[in-house]
């Protein structure tokens, strides 16, 4: 069970914006997205032990992430996970929102219900515009 939402670093001098833009495009092919919303702070989780001593060398123990709501402009046929330089993702599918901590790893449920939380008045006002 390994399942996220599309994240990514952000380059030395680069801007979270156009980074996780960069990184949409890089881990799913979109390109066609409208910026919503932003979050309003840095939301950072720690590895478990066990997965920190494999991931990223043992270098890190966890991320500090900055968030976006993202409305997509594109077709179903622009998202195309596996057909990037380096794949990440081998398969996507759309979720509701309340899905999202259940589908998360174990150690980043808590992002995802934080996140949930402070973007409800924004996934609020896109169920009432549909």
């Amino acid at each position: 069970h390994e399942w996220q939402m599309p994240q990514g670093g952000i380059d030395e001098g680069e801007d979270p914006y156009p980074a996780a833009l960069r990184e949409l495009a890089e881990e799913t092919n979109v390109t066609h997205v409208t910026l919503l919303a932003e979050a309003s702070d840095w939301f950072a989780y720690d590895l478990p032990e066990e997965i920190a001593k494999e991931a990223w060398k043992g270098k890190y123990r966890g991320q500090t992430q900055k968030w976006f709501v993202l409305e997509f402009d594109g077709k179903d046929s622009d998202i195309q996970p596996t057909k990037v330089d380096h794949p990440e993702f081998d398969a996507w599918r759309w979720a509701r929102p309340d899905e999202l901590p259940s589908l998360a790893v174990s150690f980043k449920r808590d992002i995802y219900e934080a996140l949930l939380s402070e973007f409800a008045p924004v996934i609020a006002g896109l169920r009432n515009a549909k």
